[in-house]
């Protein structure tokens, strides 16, 4: 596979396709993924750890922004900045266990560069380039609404702080999921403004919270540990798993806006390597299946595959997956037992 069928596959969008050609052609590209530390990661971060690791296949230099301060912006955690930072370690022995090679990658925390007058002056100036109007439509990355900024001002320096730690970083590449769109589409225009070069933004999907019922905005239907019974935790146990892949929405041949089937798409399938998706059921209900791609699994499903056949494949698989993370936190319990100590997570 060239790498910019790689950088793409599994994509919702790259803007542009053109100018990640072009960055390609540069010896050490540099590419970023910024993650607010907030509690427990649950599996839609496979999504992401599986881009990370092409983007280090194909030979980028890749930082994972920690933004320790910008969670504290939107509460949080309390809005206890020591309990951020501390979940930022936890989050990074997520990484290693999720399969990125932490010597590989560069994880920078924003309290690290908050006192450089020289990201204040980015903040200015991407802040002069940006109407209020503007930076208010950007307020989704945050999770938050428009009227929020009337509550709380330091809610309209976020999508001014994202987009100058993209300037900030020199990054070529700003990596996310559907989420961040606004705020790298801000990005790239104040670059025209400001004489910054306008990054490349790539985007991955979503995975839709397990009982939402149907895919209506993305962004508010998505995979949150804030809904813990719609989202699989990495730390969920295989029982647990199949409890939530029971209960998870699956409706009878319908495709578009079934968790289920995301899941099989976007964390299952990547992992097979060319093996197939094996459901296993008795012979009186019509023996093993095999499937060798999505698709054909998709259209099996649109044409009356069960769905508790399928749940329960996928329970399966989603278990396979969070093996390696079990076994890592065994091995390296200390910053994982640190937030449970403080309440950070159950």
């Amino acid at each position: 596979m060239d790498k910019i069928a790689q950088l793409t596959a599994h994509t919702e969008e790259v803007v542009t396709r053109e100018e990640l050609q072009e960055v390609l052609n540069k010896p050490t590209p540099r590419a970023y993924i910024g993650f607010e530390p907030s509690g427990t990661v649950h599996l839609g971060w496979k999504i992401c750890t599986n881009k990370i690791n092409d983007f280090l296949s194909c030979g980028f230099d890749v930082t994972i922004l920690l933004a320790d301060w910008h969670a504290y912006i939107n509460d949080k955690l309390g809005g206890d900045i020591e309990k951020i930072k501390l979940c930022g370690k936890y989050m990074e022995d997520c990484f290693a266990a999720m399969g990125v090679d932490k010597t590989k990658v560069t994880f920078v925390y924003a309290s690290e560069y908050v006192s450089d007058p020289k990201y204040w002056e980015l903040v200015l100036r991407t802040a002069k380039a940006s109407t209020v109007a503007r930076v208010k439509r950007a307020l989704d990355i945050m999770g938050r609404g428009e009227e929020e900024a009337e509550k709380d001002l330091s809610k309209l320096f976020y999508p001014a702080m994202q987009v100058s730690d993209i300037f900030y970083l020199n990054l070529d590449v700003a990596y996310g999921g559907m989420d961040q769109r606004h705020a790298h589409m801000l990005a790239r225009d104040v670059a025209k403004k400001i004489g910054r070069k306008p990054p490349v933004a790539l985007h991955t999907p979503l995975l839709t919270g397990l009982q939402a019922g149907g895919r209506m905005n993305p962004l508010e239907v998505k995979m949150s540990k804030s809904k813990p019974d719609s989202m699989i935790s990495i730390h969920d146990s295989p029982e647990e798993v199949h409890s939530k892949m029971k209960k998870a929405y699956c409706p009878e041949k319908q495709v578009e806006g079934n968790p289920v089937l995301e899941i099989c798409k976007f964390v299952i399938f990547p992992e097979l390597e060319g093996k197939s998706f094996l459901i296993e059921r008795p012979e009186k209900f019509g023996g093993n299946l095999e499937f060798d791609s999505y698709g054909a699994l998709a259209e099996a499903f649109e044409e009356g595959l069960h769905p508790l056949d399928v749940k329960n494949a996928t329970a399966q698989y989603v278990n396979e997956v969070l093996k390696p993370v079990h076994v890592y936190f065994e091995k390296h319990p200390d910053n994982y037992q640190q937030i449970k100590k403080a309440g950070i997570i159950q």
